[in-house]
């Protein structure tokens, strides 16, 4: 077996490019200008743009609104109904599922709360993500039931 030697090492076919010698004449497509153009900042020499700079054009960092605050990206939707409008719905039981099939509810929605406005009557079954304690406390008063999904 060979071992391999750093002087023979050389970089793979076609990687490597002859880098293009600048102001060396009109022959060279480079002469004369060098590639910089006739006039304006950009053909001085120790010319460098700066961070986002757009040639004059108003850049990108002072066209675009600022954003104020922390922005919430991916928030979570819940569908917000009240008690007093359970005993409207005329079900027996009420979940996310039967409010979307109603036309109550989006479905986009990623569960369903509970909200303790109002009065209920009577007994329902109730299935959500979370009720407010006195939304529980008037659903099981009705008889009914406040199941946590």
């Amino acid at each position: 077996m060979e071992r391999i030697k750093i002087e023979d090492l050389k970089p793979a076919e076609g990687s490597t490019k002859k880098t293009v010698r600048v102001g060396r004449g009109r022959s060279s497509g480079c002469g004369k200008t060098s590639s910089r153009g006739h006039n304006g900042e950009g053909q001085r020499s120790g010319r460098t743009s700066k961070r986002g700079f757009e040639g004059g054009q108003m850049p990108s960092y002072r066209r675009l609104p600022k954003l104020k605050g922390f922005q919430i990206i991916n928030k979570l939707e819940y569908a917000e109904i009240n008690v007093g409008k359970l005993t409207d719905l005329k079900m027996k039981e009420v979940s996310l599922e039967s409010l979307i099939k109603a036309g109550k509810a989006s479905s986009k929605c990623a569960g369903l709360r509970v909200l303790g406005n109002g009065e209920i009557k009577k007994a329902i079954t109730v299935k959500a993500a979370y009720f407010t304690p006195s939304a529980k406390e008037k659903i099981e008063a009705a008889g009914g039931k406040a199941e946590i999904v």
